[in-house]
């Protein structure tokens, strides 16, 4: 039997993640998207809001950890009863931030966490984790929402799910610092630490990857073009494997000491490349924008 086309599947999303990360948010911009969203459906229910007879039809729902009948054993058997579908594309979006953010924002708001009324929001937080731990492991994106404000979120869930009809990867690219470790969901990573370190350049240490002088002094360095030529080799082979997958979107990371000069070089640079070949890539400068907001 020959298989489905991309665009006569059903396509569902998934959306669960940590209370306060922007669970709500996603879900909302998705409806903006056109899909038709649940929140709160009962698991057991889950597998009858979709069928093989609604060819083309935009499903998203939300999970949390007040669903009823929410387990983690329950919500990964529903996941692989869900993927075994021929006639059915499915994502899970988990939404995740760090700690101490979660923790400012009931704080800010102040909320309750729903596993801990009567503790303290780190105790609900830690014990979400643990419980969503394995969901996250399952996921095929992960928004890391700790340096994002709600319009940013937004704009993010419209360039991975807002694709018009079009089978093609939604690419992001990142720069990072290994000193915060790599974002959330990562699915390719680059260490670029063995390069030369503009730092160490008393003209370029203020400046940043996406200068010329940077990338200049970046591209310089002997290992540079090889390094490159790989990159691109291996992404260039991936990409179409994954698009035949029904994969929507994938990130690629490049991480240096202080993400500032080579990860923001190699992210741009291989940036253009991609879009160079006809794939819609979009770019977050992790440290670069969390520098900007203090």
């Amino acid at each position: 039997m020959s298989e489905m086309p991309l665009d006569a599947r059903v396509k569902l999303v998934i959306v669960t993640g940590l209370s306060g990360a922007g669970r709500t948010t996603t879900i909302r911009c998705l409806e903006d998207l056109g899909y038709e969203t649940i929140d709160n459906l009962p698991i057991s229910l889950v597998s009858r809001v979709v069928a093989p007879g609604m060819p083309g039809a935009k499903i998203a729902i939300g999970l949390d950890t007040r669903t009823r009948d929410f387990t983690t054993k329950a919500v990964l058997d529903m996941l692989a009863e869900l993927s075994a579908h021929s006639w059915l594309s499915l994502e899970v979006v988990f939404v995740t931030a760090s700690n101490a953010i979660l923790v400012r924002r009931f704080s800010e708001t102040r909320r309750r966490h729903p596993l801990a009324p009567a503790e303290t929001p780190q105790d609900g937080i830690d014990r979400e984790r643990d419980l969503l731990n394995e969901i996250q492991d399952a996921a095929t994106v992960v928004l890391d929402t700790s340096d994002m404000s709600p319009h940013d979120l937004r704009a993010q869930v419209d360039r991975l799910f807002n694709r018009g009809g079009e089978s093609k990867l939604a690419i992001t690219i990142h720069s990072f610092s290994y000193k915060r470790g790599a974002p959330a969901g990562i699915d390719m990573v680059f260490d670029c630490r063995f390069l030369n370190n503009p730092y160490w350049v008393p003209s370029l240490r203020s400046l940043d990857g996406r200068s010329d002088g940077v990338q200049s002094f970046v591209q310089n360095d002997t290992r540079f073009e090889e390094f490159f030529a790989k990159v691109m080799d291996l992404s260039v082979f991936l990409l179409p494997a994954y698009v035949d997958e029904g994969k929507t979107h994938f990130s690629i990371g490049f991480g240096c000491t202080g993400g500032q000069h080579r990860s923001v070089a190699l992210a741009e640079t291989v940036a253009e490349a991609l879009a160079n070949h006809g794939w819609v890539v979009s770019v977050r400068h992790r440290e670069l924008e969390r520098r900007a907001k203090l």
